[in-house]
């Protein structure tokens, strides 16, 4: 533990420290993790006191990718995520990974380099309107303008990052703020060891309400749970299934929201929205939903067709502005899902008798898995996603993590892999959705949990993105495995471009590439996938323990028919605007 953590000693001196040295502290202070970026000249003071410190900080070769990385990080750890980035470009480049993390609820402290104050608006060297770019992608900016307040302003970073809905803050440090001295007092870099992770503060729902809400879920007989990814940040996995269980309540779950119970548990209805198993049908005969952590978008709602006119809907969200927006709520709770959950459970007192309605989703399950099971064991050549996703269920361990990339490396993974314990082993990202998160966040997951293995999936595109950050994790050592969806397309773009326009293609192709080989130039380790039944072998070296990435290569479907899970809802959109007919 940090002497800032410790308290400071009686009558001690203070130390004079450039600005640098003052926000390493304050980060030794937090107890962060690992922390990823790319260094310039006003972040020097910084990077040296890192290295004097023996902080851990990891060099990347694209900045979006370091957060990226921290945002993967936060999100198994659920403790903040630490990126930085030189003035300019390297703040810029930034910006799609931290929309992800604000979309998405992840907490990211990300320190940015800016002009020296003297000179700023002269045209210094890569000088931009940084701050009024990076504002709308991050909860909150903050500027410091003096160096003795390093300390107070990292403190609050920590606060808006971790409270309330969690989100990426940006500390944007002057050239002269990093590089100019001040004497500190050692009280000045004490933390608030609440805000080093999330949730940092709960608050529980107006209790008003939760009486109406549990009115509500007595006299239903056909009630449903809605799970989106809220369930994580409260890490209410326990409360979900408390109450899941006593009132023989069935539980669907966005791609965000997996894992909120397992998806093996008897009453996980699977994914709802644009796919879905059985889920969209209990929506349908639903007399009663209650959302939990969801923000019920478009894909959730199938563009806001799904959920029926007339159902009432009992709403959890930390943050009140998401409730009713998309859809019109019955009973509005604002607060902590985990708090929420267990004030409803305590509301409705003993179990409750719908024990036939509970016992549909076991056997509807099943009665999909027969039906998908020619899919799943598919021995097609090229591969079909789905044989390549029930191999990935039955080797990969419940102590596991699978990361997702954008794209329909999400939507069918989404909708097929299986989750064998509640908590987030499964990592999509679904705040932005855009392609190139899965080498970046595979690394990321990999450095939050070392002993668990590890495994991404990206698309031929997406890693053509990232891939230079296969250097980055040969360097670290993170033993994580990349399965790259190999179809030599735009695989997304092309799919729906064969739905919408009958086989006629644009910018869509990509060249036919070996990326195992490409891989084993990096140092890393690489096996290509061509036969279905080599795939238990390719993931067996996945689980093996080595601390090289490997890279399997898994040539997959050409077909853009076969692309996609089922049809997407926005190719059904004709001329009557947003309803699909």
């Amino acid at each position: 533990m940090s002497q800032a953590n410790s308290g400071p000693r009686p009558n001690a001196a203070p130390r004079r420290l450039n600005g640098g040295q003052a926000l390493a502290e304050m980060l030794l202070a937090h107890r962060i993790g690992p922390m990823f970026g790319m260094g310039g000249f006003q972040l020097l003071p910084f990077y040296e006191a890192v290295r004097a410190l023996g902080l851990r900080h990891h060099l990347i070769n694209d900045e979006r990718c370091g957060a990226f990385a921290a945002d993967a990080y936060a999100r198994v750890s659920n403790r903040p995520g630490v990126c930085d980035a030189t003035l300019g470009p390297g703040a810029t480049n930034l910006v799609t990974a931290l929309v992800e993390s604000l979309n998405a609820g992840l907490p990211q402290v990300v320190i940015v380099g800016g002009a020296n104050r003297e000179h700023a608006g002269k045209n210094m060297t890569q000088e931009a309107r940084q701050a009024e770019i990076l504002r709308p992608a991050v909860k909150e900016l903050i500027r410091v303008e003096s160096t003795r307040r390093i300390p107070e302003l990292t403190r609050r970073a920590f606060a808006v990052a971790t409270s309330g809905r969690p989100g990426p803050v940006v500390l944007e440090v002057p050239e002269d703020v990093c590089h100019g001295e001040f004497d500190f007092e050692p009280d000045e870099f004490r933390t608030d060891p609440g805000t080093d992770r999330i949730p940092a503060r709960r608050i529980r729902p107006d209790a008003a309400e939760i009486e109406r809400a549990a009115g509500l879920i007595a006299r239903a007989k056909r009630p449903l749970l809605l799970v989106g990814g809220g369930i994580h940040l409260s890490q209410g996995y326990a409360a979900l299934a408390a109450l899941a269980e006593a009132q023989s309540i069935p539980v669907a779950h966005t791609m965000s929201g997996k894992g909120g119970i397992a998806c093996t548990h008897a009453r996980s209805a699977g994914l709802f929205g644009r796919y879905a198993r059985i889920a969209n049908e209990l929506i349908a005969s639903s007399d009663l939903l209650i959302a939990v952590g969801c923000k019920l978008g478009e894909i959730a709602t199938k563009r806001f067709q799904l959920l029926p006119a007339g159902v009432p809907l009992i709403h959890l969200d930390i943050a009140a502005e998401e409730i009713g927006r998309t859809s019109r709520t019955e009973v509005a709770l604002w607060g902590d899902a985990k708090l929420g959950l267990e004030d409803l459970a305590a509301a409705l007192g003993k179990s409750s008798a719908r024990a036939e309605y509970a016992a549909e989703v076991p056997a509807r399950m099943a009665k999909w898995k027969a039906e998908a099971e020619p899919r799943l064991r598919s021995a097609e050549r090229p591969i079909g996603m789905a044989r390549m996703i029930d191999e990935l269920n039955r080797a990969l361990p419940a102590r596991s993590i699978l990361v997702a990339d954008g794209g329909f490396a999400g939507h069918w993974t989404g909708l097929l892999y299986d989750t064998k314990q509640a908590g987030r082993t499964y990592v999509p990202d679904r705040g932005f959705a855009s392609i190139g998160y899965g080498l970046p966040g595979s690394l990321g997951a990999k450095l939050a949990a070392p002993d668990w293995p590890v495994i991404g999936i990206t698309g031929d595109g997406g890693f053509n993105m990232t891939i230079g950050e296969l250097e980055t994790a040969r360097r670290i050592g993170a033993g994580f495995a990349l399965m790259v969806v190999n179809n030599a397309a735009s695989g997304y773009v092309k799919a729906l471009q064969h739905s919408m326009y009958g086989g006629k293609y644009q910018s869509s192709d990509l060249v036919e590439l070996d990326y195992a080989r490409l891989a084993e130039d990096f140092g890393c380790r690489g096996v290509r996938v061509e036969d279905p039944d080599r795939l238990p072998a390719a993931i067996a070296q996945a689980l093996s323990g080595d601390s090289r990435p490997l890279v399997i290569d898994v040539v997959v479907t050409r077909d853009p028919a076969k692309m996609l899970p089922a049809v997407d809802s926005r190719t059904l959109v004709v001329k009557k605007g947003d309803r699909p007919v």
